[in-house]
């Protein structure tokens, strides 16, 4: 639930202040249409309506039974403010962050996940379409009353019960049936050849927070890695030859300036804290990166066995 002092009764201070929280970057890709969405939707009630929103907001849950139609509204209104004071709070990311204020962050990290999951999601009736702006919502529909505005345009076009079948698929269903309705590739895993595959995966589960799986193939004895959405296969290799030519490989991808694992962080700075704390070689840091134009936001570190591994901020 939103733990912040809002007004009781002025509505637009509340979207002013989601504005100025999605207007400054790093949230979901759908979250400033997710805003006009509701922010449209509100405008098309009576008065008596969106006062009932405010209320339901400031946690009165005995409403009259004519707001139970509109009941899903406000429920998504509280959700997209509770996603924007989470979105503030990791703002403030602390110099040295402990364990306990790491695995907050995580917590924050997953709810936002969660609270995303409803961002424009057909509601009322309506499901959301950015490409017909020029849709309207039909306040008759809606409990009668004199409007908070007198603009009825919306970014959301009225679900019709008449001239479409249940069962007939949505245009994003549509195009992922034109796709593939099985996704046959899931994950992947890069293969890291070790000379001694205990010691490397030691480090990354030391140093790196990585958990690792010890496990037996027939052919190829080798670790798993894991850590988030990210996993590393470690390969035991006994021929010289090839452990020689590999090095030689990774000594010209070095040279070139390439990297050996490229990572993909919603925090790079919290990371970047959490392997300094631990004792990791930082090549090129995040404050360096900053500091050079036209370069993508990001640190480089090595591992036990000299891989240079890129972390970069993926931005929305």
């Amino acid at each position: 639930m939103p733990s912040r002092n809002y007004p009781e009764h002025d509505i637009n201070v509340v979207f002013d202040y989601i504005h100025s929280i999605v207007s400054r970057g790093h949230v979901a890709e759908n979250a400033p249409d997710e805003m006009s969405f509701l922010n449209r939707l509100f405008s098309a009630l009576p008065v008596e309506a969106v006062e009932y929103g405010m209320q339901f907001l400031h946690g009165r849950r005995d409403l009259p039974s004519s707001c139970e139609e509109i009941l899903p509204l406000f429920i998504r209104f509280t959700n997209l403010l509770e996603y924007c004071e989470i979105v503030e709070k990791m703002e403030d990311i602390p110099v040295l962050p402990t364990p306990e204020e790491l695995q907050i962050r995580i917590r924050m990290n997953q709810t936002l996940d969660e609270l995303e999951k409803p961002f424009c999601t057909p509601l009322l009736g309506y499901k959301f379409n950015k490409d017909i702006p020029s849709g309207k919502i039909d306040p008759a529909s809606l409990p009668s009353g004199s409007g908070r505005n007198t603009s009825n345009e919306t970014g959301a076009e009225e679900t019709s019960h008449t001239d479409s079948s249940p069962n007939q698929p949505t245009s994003s269903e549509a195009q992922d049936e034109s796709s593939s309705s099985l996704h046959l590739m899931n994950d992947i895993a890069p293969v890291f050849l070790c000379r001694d595959t205990l010691r490397t995966a030691l480090f990354y589960e030391e140093k790196l927070g990585f958990h690792a799986a010890h496990l037996d193939d027939e052919s190829m004895p080798h670790i798993r890695l894991r850590r988030d959405n990210i996993e590393i296969v470690l390969a035991s290799c006994e021929s010289e030859e090839l452990v020689s030519a590999f090095a030689q490989v990774q000594e010209l991808k070095h040279k070139k300036g390439l990297y050996d694992l490229y990572i993909f962080a919603s925090e790079p700075k919290m990371l970047q804290m959490e392997l300094e704390s631990s004792g990791v070689t930082i090549l090129r840091s995040l404050e360096e990166s900053d500091k050079t134009p036209h370069k993508n936001r990001e640190f480089t570190f090595t591992d036990i066995d000299g891989r240079r591994i890129c972390v970069s901020q993926r931005l929305q």
